[in-house]
């Protein structure tokens, strides 16, 4: 059992650190096989020994070697957040690309505001093709429920409380959470995403008239509904009675 938590942490680490270059350099249309990492200051590639997911962050302080120019904090963030999750999904194929994809839309939707078709669409399909489907229809119901409420959430707001992008994961999220989840699914977004929100303006980071990425807060409220989801559920039958 340890070795084999030990091998999903080297290999999460090892994906988180894919999903970094990846989401780095899909939304500056840099190929993937374009060749090894580089430092985003001084332009000089990085050695193999300097790229080890976590491990070569930690020995170098952060720095470039080359430069000494502070490397984002976003790449062994990503790194250890995969390898948790590896950890904790275990070896379930299917859902460790889930949540890789999930990853990249939750970096590039924060860094970006743009949600890639692309990745919705292989997690939609990946999805559909992971063993133990139950439910398939009421489940595609329910993601073009949520999908529906957030394009009306779009039109009414004409764009500016909702994008396409998140119209359109909405049918990913709500298949992924299910009939009965997927409307707390959506209250644990909006409520995340309206805190956060409101600390960012009280906090004079944001203003009342920009842009927020959705996105990222629909993602986070996916693996908090799949957990703690029937508890909520169940809370609100207690305060219905």
């Amino acid at each position: 059992m340890f070795l084999q938590q030990i091998f999903l942490l080297v290999t999460g680490l090892a994906f988180g650190s894919f999903v970094a270059a990846l989401s780095y350099r899909y939304p500056k249309q840099i190929s993937i096989l374009g060749g090894r990492s580089f430092c985003d200051n001084c332009k000089k590639k990085i050695e193999w020994y300097d790229n080890i997911p976590l491990v070569s962050y930690i020995v170098l302080f952060g720095k470039c070697r080359h430069c000494g120019y502070r490397i984002s904090l976003r790449y062994p963030l990503i790194e250890f957040a995969t390898a948790i999750g590896f950890v904790l999904i275990g070896f379930q194929v299917f859902q460790l690309i889930l949540l890789c994809l999930l990853e990249l839309i939750f970096v590039i939707d924060l860094e970006t505001q743009i949600i890639p078709d692309v990745f919705i669409f292989v997690a939609l399909l990946i999805h559909l093709l992971a063993p133990g489907q139950l439910s398939v229809f009421a489940n595609s119901l329910a993601g073009f429920s949520a999908a529906s409420f957030l394009l009306l959430i779009y039109l009414a707001t004409k764009g500016k409380g909702m994008g396409l992008g998140d119209v359109k994961f909405a049918v990913l999220g709500g298949m992924i959470t299910g009939g009965a989840l997927f409307p707390i699914w959506l209250l644990l977004a909006f409520l995340t995403g309206g805190i956060v929100g409101t600390i960012l303006i009280l906090g004079k980071r944001a203003g009342l008239k920009d842009k927020i990425a959705f996105g990222p807060f629909l993602v986070a409220a996916i693996p908090v509904t799949l957990i703690w989801g029937q508890g909520f559920l169940a809370i609100l039958g207690l305060v219905a009675r």
